[in-house]
């Protein structure tokens, strides 16, 4: 037998995701008889007579195995990332919903790498058609005839926009098409203009997901109906009069009240028994005695305000060792590789938090502790003992805010915007940092001195020079073989300066030396770089010039004359 295809839906914010998820819904009430669709947490379930009846007799119901689909009504990518069961995704197969006229977005993006990494098939829909000039809208058309009986310049303009998405898509490793273009669906993946406005393009639409559904996943929908069941927690919720309950999703077997069930946490599995299961009806849940897959639910139960969104549950009323055992197997998928220094990164659920590590390992930016919940003092002192001013950092992904004087705590509900904040908080912290340094260290200089400029001999002596290299400033250290003197002062013009930089000519006081004695015409003098600054400017090589770097190469060559290891 097989179970409902397990849809869900993802996109940008601002895609109109949630109107493609209402649209479906609504029509589905609308088009169906009683009872051809059923409510549930989180979770609503299309039944195949519903799908036939919205796809306009299109879809020949006789070839359709599926029992119909269960779409997962939630918001955003974080939501996708947090159905999971380990070894795959919870969703069978998605719909990636692309504004036809915005393109790509940043969390467009980031929902496609979420497919790849969890090799998750899904299609397009580009929606907002409704909003290309021109467009006349024939929601009772089908999509295919709609278009062609569209104006010239309207068509043009669908398929500019459509074939720019193209060849954004194929830049992340997709070959794409239209659906009606297709002839092997193995190769392409599947774009459906729609309007969840107007309707245009959903029978289309529901019936691509099916038909794909039924093609590809056969397999994978089998399922032995009084098989033990599996689920998902998609959330833990506070029901009025009930209490804790468990947002689940069914996704193999069965359930039923009084079962015994173990329940993932962080640390133990939880066993308990199941003592009543609610499905929401006319605005009011409604207790029913047992549930199957594909289903949403909401499960009571005693002592699971341990549970965590995206951890299994799994009925045990045969093999309770051996099941706790494959639970805490599951649980122990999720202890991250994490670094022995970086940031400390928060989230609100197990899915929430894959998805963060995910993203920030692919930035190759370290990781230290990796939790689920409130930030806590525990999180706050794990930071602070970061020895890397620029690892003194909080990422909270979902959660309550919180100040600290000691480290920063950045904090947003989207994890594209988190780490975007982040990476521009570091960029200005690192540049800070450095500038703090560099204005302490000894520059990298390279000066001539120039025949025919000598104004005085000693006491100081004062000539002309050129900077060949770097900067020079008051103060600085200057040697040849070792440290001869130092730049007492610098005059452009007549007029006192701090320092110049490559390209001046200057005239230049030296104490503690005589000319023509320890310093001639055409000598070229360095700046003394002490060794601790010289290994500084190796860890800060990107804020320095080609130029610099070059003179820093040439002082250690002349230091290494009488220290071979001066610098390593």
């Amino acid at each position: 037998m097989l179970r409902q295809v397990i849809v869900t839906i993802l996109g940008n914010v601002d895609s109109g995701k949630s109107s493609v998820i209402d649209v479906i819904k609504k029509t589905s009430i609308v088009k169906s008889e009683p009872g051809k669709i059923t409510q549930s947490i989180k979770a609503y379930s299309v039944s195949l007579e519903s799908i036939k009846t919205l796809c306009q007799d299109a879809l020949d119901i006789t070839k359709i195995k599926v029992p119909g689909l269960l779409l997962i009504d939630t918001p955003g990518h974080e939501a996708f990332s947090n159905l999971r069961k380990r070894g795959g995704s919870l969703a069978d197969i998605a719909i990636l919903v692309i504004d036809i006229n915005e393109g790509l977005k940043p969390q467009t993006i980031e929902s496609i790498e979420i497919l790849k990494q969890n090799k998750t098939p899904f299609v397009v829909a580009l929606n907002k058609i409704d909003l290309i000039g021109g467009w006349q809208s024939n929601p009772d058309l089908p999509l295919i005839k709609n278009i062609d009986s569209q104006n010239k310049s309207t068509k043009t303009l669908l398929d500019s926009r459509l074939y720019t998405i193209v060849g954004n898509l194929f830049n992340h490793g997709f070959n794409a098409e239209r659906f009606d273009k297709i002839s092997d669906f193995t190769k392409n993946l599947v774009l459906i203009p729609i309007s969840a406005k107007t309707s245009e393009g959903l029978p289309e639409l529901l019936m691509m997901i099916t038909g794909l559904a039924q093609k590809f996943l056969e397999l994978k929908l089998e399922h032995n109906i009084d098989a033990p069941g599996e689920g998902t927690i998609l959330e833990i919720s506070e029901e009025k009069g009930i209490g804790t309950c468990l947002d689940t999703i069914i996704y193999k077997g069965k359930l039923k009240t009084n079962d015994t069930i173990v329940v993932g946490t962080l640390s133990e599995p939880i066993v308990t028994k199941v003592k009543a299961i609610y499905i929401p009806e006319k605005n009011k849940l409604v207790t029913i005695k047992e549930a199957y897959a594909s289903i949403g639910i909401k499960i009571s139960a005693q002592n699971i305000k341990e549970a965590i969104s995206g951890m299994p549950v799994k009925v045990a009323n045969r093999d309770l060792e051996k099941i706790k055992i494959s639970v805490k197997e599951e649980i122990e998928e999720i202890t991250f590789e994490l670094d022995h220094e970086g940031l400390v990164i928060k989230a609100d659920s197990v899915g929430s938090l894959e998805a963060l590590i995910k993203l920030l390992k692919n930035k190759k930016i370290k990781i230290k502790r990796a939790s689920i919940g409130t930030i806590t003092k525990k999180d706050i002192a794990e930071a602070e003992s970061n020895n890397n001013e620029l690892q003194k950092v909080i990422l909270g992904f979902n959660t309550e805010p919180i100040v600290s004087d000691n480290i920063k705590i950045i904090i947003d509900p989207v994890i594209y915007s988190l780490i975007e904040k982040y990476e521009s908080w570091f960029k200005e912290t690192k540049e800070n940092l450095e500038g703090k340094q560099l204005k302490n260290l000894i520059r990298p200089c390279k000066i001539r001195i120039l025949p025919g400029y000598i104004f005085r001999q000693s006491n100081p002596a004062v000539v002309g020079v050129d900077i060949l290299a770097g900067t020079l400033k008051s103060g600085t250290p200057l040697m040849k073989e070792v440290k001869i003197t130092e730049a007492k002062s610098l005059q452009e013009n007549g007029k006192n300066i701090n320092e110049a930089e490559a390209g001046k000519s200057i005239a230049l006081a030296m104490p503690n030396v005589t000319m023509n004695r320890q310093v001639k015409e055409g000598d070229i003098l360095y700046s003394d770089v002490p060794e601790p600054h010289f290994k500084i400017y190796k860890k800060l090589k990107d804020t320095l010039k080609p130029e610099e770097i070059q003179v820093l190469k040439e002082i250690a060559e002349i230091k290494r004359k009488t220290n071979p290891a001066w610098g390593m």
